[in-house]
């Protein structure tokens, strides 16, 4: 039984990989390289010719607050093209479970905390991510009409912010984590006085290692078939202004840290009800501190192998 993985050389697709082989499962993982999802016949006959039990949808265009912000378009259309592309594809291939990835933006900007699945489309998005954020509720959405029009067991997975091995480190595209990870290390090696952050600082946010998604994935495949997409997350959230001076203090960085308030803070804060998920008998393994740690290791070998994204 043949599992694809789509985005299989990114943060989520590679550990996604890395979890199901470790189960002994049989897995195909893809990226570009391998076929273009934005090219809906090649999609088509790559499925067909393989002819999957299961497809996992961890391809995506992504981004952080600015390249969200820079290009809304291409986060709208790349997404829902990508996504549906894949759909259409597995279900004229007869693919019989289908995960969808995708993301803890999809919820109201003042939501309240911690998020359940059920606050769905109950208030405006974060204007900053909404074309991001509307393209992952439509496949929410796309998701549910297989189910409700073929009776397909497929479903829909929303992680919160991510982070890990194989992660964007690039300064102006990447999410807040593996910026400030990157920051941090240079503003270490360079001795550096002052490192000046977006925002405030105050925002709060969630983190969670890309392996514990990888777990909720695998036990998500085995164990869940409802229509109501489910949070993966820790549960946990700790301000921006913590994670940065947590990150500095395993960076070794000694300078002051210093705070840009004319950029963007984004949504307040965000952290997720995860009862349904840890209901499963799910629950994440990875500290905060040691998956920074583990990610920051990472980053620094990748970097001097020069195969980091940065």
């Amino acid at each position: 039984m043949t599992i694809v993985v789509a985005g299989a050389t990114g943060l989520a697709g590679s550990a996604i990989v890395r979890a199901f082989e470790k189960a002994g499962k049989e897995v195909v993982g893809i990226n570009r390289s391998v076929v273009d999802l934005l090219d809906l016949q090649a999609t088509k006959k790559f499925l067909k010719d393989i002819a999957p039990s299961m497809v996992i949808d961890a391809a995506a265009r992504v981004g952080g607050i600015g390249a969200n912000n820079a290009f809304p378009v291409e986060f709208l259309t790349d997404n829902i093209r990508i996504q549906s592309n894949l759909m259409d594809a597995s279900h004229e291939a007869k693919v019989g479970r289908f995960i969808f990835l995708g993301s803890s933006c999809i919820y109201p900007r003042d939501c309240a905390q911690p998020i359940k699945e059920e606050y769905l489309m109950t208030g405006p998005l974060e204007t900053t991510n909404s074309a991001y954020a509307i393209a992952k509720i439509a496949g929410i959405e796309l998701i549910n009409s297989y189910r409700k029009e073929y009776g397909h067991k497929w479903i829909s997975l929303m992680p919160t912010n991510l982070y890990g091995p194989n992660d964007n480190f690039e300064l102006q595209g990447s999410h807040v984590l593996p910026a400030f990870i990157r920051r941090f290390v240079e503003a270490t090696e360079k001795n550096a006085p002052t490192e000046t952050l977006w925002g405030t600082g105050a925002p709060k946010r969630e983190f969670l290692h890309v392996d514990d998604l990888a777990n909720a994935v695998l036990i998500a495949s085995e164990k869940y078939d409802s229509s109501m997409h489910l949070n993966i997350g820790s549960g946990q959230d700790l301000s921006i202004k913590e994670l940065a001076e947590l990150v500095a203090d395993i960076a070794g960085y000694k300078g002051e840290i210093k705070w840009d308030s004319s950029k963007p803070d984004g949504t307040p804060r965000k952290v997720l009800d995860v009862t349904k998920a840890k209901s499963l008998g799910w629950s994440p393994a990875i500290s905060l501190r040691d998956g920074i740690a583990s990610a920051m290791n990472w980053y620094k070998e990748a970097t001097a192998k020069g195969v980091s994204r940065r």
